[in-house]
């Protein structure tokens, strides 16, 4: 199984910034936590702060990958463009956030991606990857 983590802007700080939100650890040492964990998935890993590049990244993995897990960060809450290219591809998308966007501002409340994910994860601090990973595993289709 291949599947790629595709994370939105601002995801690139994560262990300096805003730490009581979204913990002390980068994202490449997790990453390489999680390839050593998951060592029967071929996972793969990009990040952008640009939206048109997310969406590239969506249509493109459409083509090379059997699943993506996104945190499209704060364009979940503005991008229609990101959400129509999740629903445009044939992949199944796993939608993730670090925080409990359910327990922050009003704004965060909206998401353009979830109907069209497969489902969404939320609240489990990085665990919500594994937790992604681990449903692809558990349903394939």
């Amino acid at each position: 199984m291949k599947l790629i983590i595709i994370n939105g802007p601002n995801l690139n700080l994560l262990g300096k910034r805003e730490p009581d939100t979204y913990g002390n650890k980068d994202f490449e040492s997790f990453f390489s936590e999680l390839q050593f964990k998951f060592k029967s998935v071929e996972l793969s890993y990009y990040q952008s702060n640009i939206e048109g590049e997310l969406i590239d990244a969506i249509q493109k993995a459409d083509e090379d990958f059997d699943g993506i897990i996104l945190n499209a960060a704060a364009y979940t809450h503005t991008s229609v463009g990101i959400g129509d290219a999740v629903k445009a591809i044939k992949i199944p998308v796993v939608e993730v956030h670090i925080s409990n966007t359910f327990s922050r501002e009003e704004f965060r409340h909206k998401s353009y991606i979830s109907s069209g994910a497969r489902g969404v994860i939320l609240g489990f601090g990085l665990q919500s990857y594994e937790l992604a990973i681990q449903s692809f595993l558990n349903d394939p289709e």
